[in-house]
């Protein structure tokens, strides 16, 4: 069996596996065939709570994590730089913080959440990339740029909070990160726009490997280069937004998976897009599952734990570009 097919088996085995073990584990536990029976028959008043409440959680985990990391996988590839993620220069605490605003704005357009976290994230990025640019785009300015606006966005978001309203408690998700209490619409918001998002991030695969290429070359090619930029920026904007109006703000997760699987299945974005994807949605998962079980009562956030995880993988990761880039 060729390694890129098995450690596509392997992940969607494990992904599978955490699947039935957070549905399996926390406040109610179930055997695994009572949990088949019961989600098959519907009799069984465990399952039913756990179908109800824990099963959107999981749901919005899988689609959170998958989301987060392919905009990763995009980002890097527009921007040419390992370190770009939804989370680290801002995409995502933008979308977070114009959503937060809007919201506490105007409380009746609390369903208009997706939409606006999208503009949030497309002012991030639209800010990331002109406040950076000078004769061309520099991977260390690009990630610093993006830090400020990253730090910026989150100090905005953190003001709104000690406002204390109804309606800024009510949409803290946005940049909490809590997936307790999920349910089956947050489910179907994340499930339709995060679905569009990454449909359509597999169907820019091929562009994503010509941006690999000299801009000269690709342009020499045909290739209409600035056009492919912006399209792709666009579906990476869509999917940290609205993985963040409905999973709220998660960092590091675009920039730990691609590089892992890179290391895996290689650089070719038709084998990495999708695998990426699996593997967010793994990690998130995973890291919800800890969370919610290990210290049980007390939840300790998926956000919390990416945190602990991403910040020495940034560290890692910025001292390899100073040795690439002679920063």
């Amino acid at each position: 069996m060729p390694k890129k097919t098995l450690y596509f088996a392997i992940v969607t085995v494990l992904l599978i596996a955490a699947a039935a073990a957070s549905m399996m584990l926390g406040s109610i536990k179930v055997g695994f065939f009572e949990l088949v029976q019961g989600l098959a028959r519907g009799d069984n008043e465990n399952v039913n709570v756990i179908r109800d409440l824990r099963l959107p959680r999981i749901f919005v985990s899988i689609f959170t994590g998958a989301a987060l990391a392919v905009s990763g996988v995009l980002l890097q590839a527009v921007m040419r730089n390992p370190l770009a993620d939804a989370g680290v220069i801002g995409i995502s605490s933008g979308a977070g913080v114009v959503s937060l605003a809007m919201v506490t704005i105007f409380p009746n357009l609390f369903f208009w959440m997706p939409f606006f976290s999208f503009l949030g994230g497309a002012l991030a990025c639209v800010l990331v990339y002109a406040l950076s640019w000078s004769s061309g785009l520099n991977p260390m300015r690009l990630i610093l740029v993006g830090v400020a606006i990253n730090a910026t966005f989150t100090g905005l978001g953190q003001s709104f909070n000690y406002r204390g309203s109804y309606a800024v408690t009510s949409v803290n998700q946005a940049v909490s990160s809590i997936f307790t209490m999920k349910t089956w619409e947050d489910v179907r918001i994340l499930g339709v726009y995060g679905s569009i998002g990454l449909v359509l991030a597999l169907l820019v695969c091929g562009w994503c490997n010509t941006l690999a290429l000299n801009d000269r070359t690709a342009g020499n090619l045909g290739f209409r280069v600035v056009r492919a930029r912006l399209i792709i920026s666009a579906i990476a904007v869509l999917l940290a937004s609205v993985a963040t109006a409905v999973g709220g703000l998660i960092v590091f997760v675009g920039l730990l998976i691609p590089h892992i699987a890179r290391l895996l299945v290689g650089s070719d974005h038709r084998a990495l897009i999708p695998f990426s994807m699996l593997s967010g949605a793994l990690l998130i998962l995973t890291a919800d599952t800890l969370g919610r079980t290990v210290l049980a009562p007390t939840e300790i956030p998926a956000s919390i734990i990416m945190t602990v995880i991403g910040g020495p993988f940034l560290i890692f990761m910025l001292r390899k570009s100073d040795r690439a880039y002679g920063a």
